[in-house]
């Protein structure tokens, strides 16, 4: 059974989106899929319970899925066209397509383990990811094959250690990346309690009070992060930062975090 947070979300992602169009078609089979639930739920299983991670799961997939779609429509409103409109290769709507697929897909290779999941993850999302398609894409060859050539690249690139190329690539990272607010790493807290190296992410993670994104006033996307406490700088620093910095959406990005109740440090 879905969790209140997941239902929330899943209305949440679907109200950016045009239900006829194929993007909307692709988020709708996606939420209503009873094995990419599964490989999800198992996903975060495997992450918090057996590898003490904070939530790759469900949860943390539909957040970036609905953090990336918030980012595209903000681009597209500063007129900034993804790669695929470049390359004249397809539309706004086949570079949402993909950016949904692979948000929404990025983390079923933490069912199998931490090391290299963005490669299980690929292997797993591609039969998925073919279904989908041809479900939203019916009589387009081109368009199918094009589509998931993005979203893998977004699924490979989404860990900052291969080099991506496309926007619509690059927004799966700073879309993962934001995903840092505390309820992530409530459940690993809660189950392991033992100290360990490591224990900063979650520590640092649990002090994240909001992470927004909103129209730039500069730039076309604005990303201000509140925390409670200073330890929160180590998930911007160490974890945000990181993956802006190997985005091809970076200068298109505004940047501000702080402790609430003082002054905010802009790092973009």
């Amino acid at each position: 059974m879905k969790s209140p947070k997941e239902l929330s979300l899943e209305r949440k992602l679907l109200s950016l989106l045009d239900a006829s169009a194929p993007s909307g078609i692709i988020a709708k089979l996606l939420v209503e899929d009873e094995e990419v639930q599964m490989m999800q739920d198992y996903a975060n299983s495997v992450s918090i319970i057996r590898l003490g991670y904070n939530d790759h799961g469900p949860v943390h997939m539909r957040q970036v899925a609905r953090n990336a779609v918030v980012m595209m429509h903000l681009l597209k409103k500063s007129n900034i066209q993804g790669s695929l409109e470049r390359d004249r290769s397809g539309t706004f709507e086949e570079s949402l397509s993909a950016v949904i697929l692979a948000s929404f897909l990025h983390d079923l290779g933490m069912a199998v383990g931490r090391q290299d999941h963005e490669l299980l993850s690929v292997v797993l999302a591609t039969p998925v990811i073919t279904r989908i398609l041809e479900q939203a894409y019916p009589n387009d060859l081109h368009k199918r094959v094009v589509v998931r050539s993005i979203a893998l690249e977004g699924i490979v690139g989404h860990m900052t250690n291969r080099k991506i190329h496309s926007i619509e690539a690059g927004m799966i990272l700073v879309a993962d990346g934001c995903d840092m607010e505390k309820g992530r790493a409530r459940i690993p807290i809660a189950l392991n309690t033992e100290p360990k190296i490591g224990d900063i992410h979650k520590y640092s993670a649990n002090s994240i009070e909001s992470v927004d994104i909103e129209a730039g006033e500069e730039k076309p996307i604005k990303i201000v992060v509140e925390m409670s406490s200073d330890v929160g700088f180590f998930q911007i620093e160490e974890v945000l930062i990181h993956k802006v910095n190997s985005s091809p959406v970076k200068p298109y990005i505004e940047l501000y975090a702080g402790v609430i109740g003082q002054p905010k440090k802009r790092y973009l």
